[in-house]
């Protein structure tokens, strides 16, 4: 009766480990079937659609009356809250990593590249739609500045804000490749509808990159960096979102 109980114990876990295994075999095939569903969505866009395809842009007139501010809307990190109270003034954007010339900018700085302005529609996962008028400097202008090396394959943003809000929580970050990177409507901007950019849509400075949904927008850029992979940051998916089960490529 034992050695019965025993074989029959023996054989539930046994069939419990092989169900375990089954179910992470499922879920890595899963994964895979994804990612490259993603990559051929990616492959199929920039195929079809020229890399230098505009986004649309509108009107002054059609600038939403209120622009809905989404995920962190006041960044609690303390380093950030100091830059904050000092209107900014001791802000600097380092763009580093796989360059030959990094570069540690202050917001007057920025001010001094050329200027590009555009008003567009921001597209958000949730579903919903505004469209705002951005003025910024075009990233391929920094870009050009620092130099990527030959190896530099994506461009990563480390951002200021943790979305739980807490002060050791992650921070987000993001990434785009270098076909985004240098489109001509890539931009950080550091004004929104004539008015310096305020803290709720990403103060002191956000991307905007028109042709990617709107978690790809990162707001509240504190470092710049090239990379030839993102696997060794955060999650290894490419970004805060992307480590959480979003699609990496979020092109529209």
């Amino acid at each position: 009766m034992n050695r019965r109980r025993w074989l029959a114990g023996a054989l539930a876990t046994a069939g419990t480990a092989m169900l375990s295994a089954c179910n992470q075999a499922g879920t890595a095939l899963a994964e895979q079937a994804r990612r490259m569903g993603e990559g051929l969505t990616r492959r199929a866009q920039r195929l079809v659609v020229p890399r230098d395809a505009l986004a649309p842009t509108y009107s002054r007139a059609e600038i939403s009356p209120d622009f809905k501010a989404n995920g962190s809307i006041d960044p609690a990190a303390a380093d950030y809250r100091a830059l904050k109270a000092g209107g900014f003034a001791g802000y600097r954007l380092v763009v580093d990593g796989l360059v030959e010339r990094p570069l540690s900018l202050s917001l007057a700085d920025l001010r001094r590249r050329p200027a590009q302005s555009q008003i567009t529609k921001h597209d958000c996962v949730e579903g919903w739609t505004s469209i705002g008028e951005w003025t910024g400097v075009r990233l391929e202008t920094l870009l050009e500045e620092a130099g990527l090396k030959p190896s530099a394959k994506y461009i990563v943003f480390h951002c200021f804000d943790a979305l739980d809000q807490q002060e050791d929580g992650d921070r987000y970050y993001e990434s785009i490749d270098l076909v985004d990177a240098r489109h001509p409507q890539t931009i950080l901007a550091y004004d929104m509808n004539g008015e310096v950019l305020p803290v709720p849509h990403g103060a002191p400075l956000r991307l905007r990159v028109e042709r990617q949904l709107g978690y790809k927008h990162a707001k509240y850029i504190r470092r710049i960096e090239a990379v030839e992979s993102f696997a060794h940051l955060g999650g290894g998916k490419g970004g805060y979102w992307e480590d959480r089960g979003y699609e990496w490529f979020a092109g529209i």
